[in-house]
């Protein structure tokens, strides 16, 4: 037997050379079952990102993925709702651009399945297999070398028989160890190939993300569009610019229409913006007013419930009625000392609010005016009303609770709406048609007919100066020219001598005041005249 050992010293070599044919490579053996395995995981987890069936045609595959049908339930929604809802006008819309969104979703689906899917299931489950079953095959191959090897070694007889059988196994051997070898250096060369994979699925993804936005983008400014032209959009919280605008109206509605009905009902009502009103009635009736409904006749009977939505429609304003802006112009003149200069001084202010601001903040100081006419029935004197009413239209613009701010502001704010609301008509000198919109029912007849009239001031008939302070200028006394301020009224009729300037004299309590204007608008400071 030792003999026949040594006879075959070379195969024995041989043998042991193809056992151990593998080893010249087993970094790139380990490494590729590592990568069949991570690729195998990674595909598990990319299949379920994919929202529609994998293997699929593109139209099944879009049939079946949630944004069709989500886009298809929109667009459905709103049919039903019809065009002349703003809900089903956006659903239908929006809709269409949750279909364009699964286009663009089922593309991209169908890119990733083609050009990532299926090389990486190639890689993962058919070529690396491969590779390691052929690993197997030469090991068996070497079992077989090995068993003909022996058995020749130990064979007395058909010696040359057993070495051809032991050749054509070692052939086999070698065979398998080159074809082995050559798989997985060819895997290690394409090891950058399939790196590439990866890098695909994010440009794949930054590419569907693109055109996606891209979509969104071209539908969105239609959609704003349709959302902005809808002229039913809630008046409470939103600002006074934008409602006007959008409702096309001079007055806000929620002002305009609780003046109409207090005129009609509340104007001899105690308490008026004093006393609280129901909650439920209340929020009713803001609701009916949001949604610019003209069906309010059911309101006419709580006038208490019609002054707290004016109240709240004032108070939710984003920027009170006579503005952040004009907050500081504001304090300053009602802090003077003089009267005579403090009344200038509101005047001048109002003036310079902004021109719907104003529009509205005359109109409310009329009716507020007119108001007052009856605080012997009402209680409500122009004091009073600015008590109540008066945080409600100037507040700072500082963080705070609401009674902070308001604490911080009442006194400020009564100091400047009392004497407004006292001299109304020469603050405001025109009548204001309350009615203005046409909108709502006539109002009841005045029950003190003239009583708005502007007539001259109690010091100039001789009688006793009017507490309140009301001042207005006679049905005979000249109109203002144009582009000069209500200041600029001669109220006794009298001429100024000097060439270019007009004068004006107005009482107050128990003084007369003179102002003096350029025809260039430059006002002179006030100068008192002898009582």
């Amino acid at each position: 037997i030792e003999v026949n050992c040594s006879k075959w010293p070379l195969l024995t070599n041989q043998a042991q050379e193809a056992g151990n044919s593998t080893d010249t490579i087993p970094l790139i053996e380990r490494r590729m079952e590592t990568v069949r395995l991570v690729s195998h995981n990674t595909l598990k987890r990319l299949g379920t990102c994919l929202q529609g069936p994998i293997g699929t045609d593109a139209e099944k595959r879009h049939k079946k993925l949630p944004l069709t049908t989500l886009s298809q339930a929109m667009q459905d929604g709103g049919s039903q709702l019809g065009e002349e809802s703003l809900i089903g006008k956006m659903m239908d819309m929006c809709g269409e651009a949750e279909g364009r969104l699964a286009s663009e979703l089922r593309q991209h689906e169908v890119q990733l399945e083609r050009d990532i899917l299926e090389p990486l299931n190639q890689l993962a489950e058919v070529d690396i297999p491969n590779i390691l079953k052929q690993r197997k095959q030469l090991a068996k191959l070497v079992l077989d070398y090995d068993s003909a090897r022996l058995f020749a070694d130990f064979s007395l007889t058909k010696v040359d028989t057993l070495k051809d059988e032991m050749d054509e196994a070692l052939n086999k051997v070698e065979m398998c160890k080159d074809q082995l070898s050559a798989d997985m250096y060819n895997f290690s060369s394409k090891e950058g190939d399939y790196a590439r994979y990866y890098v695909l699925l994010v440009e794949a993804q930054a590419d569907y993300h693109r055109k996606s936005l891209a979509a969104l983008e071209g539908v969105l400014p239609t959609i704003k569009a349709q959302q902005d032209s809808w002229m039913e959009k809630p008046a409470y919280g939103t600002t006074l610019e934008e409602h006007l605008k959008r409702s096309n109206r001079e007055i806000a509605l929620p002002l305009e229409a609780c003046v109409m009905m207090l005129l009609e009902t509340g104007m001899k009502e105690e308490g008026l913006f004093r006393i609280a009103a129901g909650a439920s009635k209340l929020k009713k009736l803001k609701a009916a007013l949001d949604c610019s409904t003209s069906q309010l006749e059911e309101f006419y009977s709580d006038p208490h419930a019609v002054a707290g939505a004016l109240k709240s429609y004032l108070r939710e304003l984003p920027e009170p009625l006579m503005t952040f802006a004009l907050y500081d112009e504001w304090t300053k003149a009602s802090n003077l000392s003089d009267p005579d200069k403090r009344l200038q001084a509101l005047w001048m202010t109002c003036d310079s609010m902004p021109k719907n601001h104003k529009a509205n903040f005359r109109y409310l100081v009329k009716f507020l005016a007119k108001l007052a006419q009856d605080s012997e029935v009402n209680k409500m004197t122009p004091s009073n009303i600015a008590i109540v009413l008066g945080p409600n239209l100037l507040w700072a613009k500082t963080e705070g609770t609401l009674a902070e701010m308001a604490a911080a502001t009442s006194v400020h704010v009564v100091a400047i709406i009392e004497p407004i609301i006292q001299h109304a008509d020469w603050f405001f000198p025109d009548d204001v048609d309350f009615n203005v919109s046409g909108m709502f029912v006539a109002m009841t007849p005045d029950p003190e007919p003239g009583s708005f009239e502007r007539r001259r001031p109690g010091s100039l008939d001789g009688d006793a100066p009017r507490k309140d302070r009301y001042l207005s200028y006679p049905r005979s006394s000249p109109r203002p020219g144009p582009g000069l301020s209500p200041l600029s009224r001669t109220l006794t009729g009298q001429e100024s001598r000097v060439p270019g300037v007009v004068s004006a004299l107005y009482v107050v309590a128990d003084q007369s005041i003179t102002v003096k204007e350029t025809l260039a608008g430059e006002q002179e400071r006030p100068v008192l005249l002898p009582s």
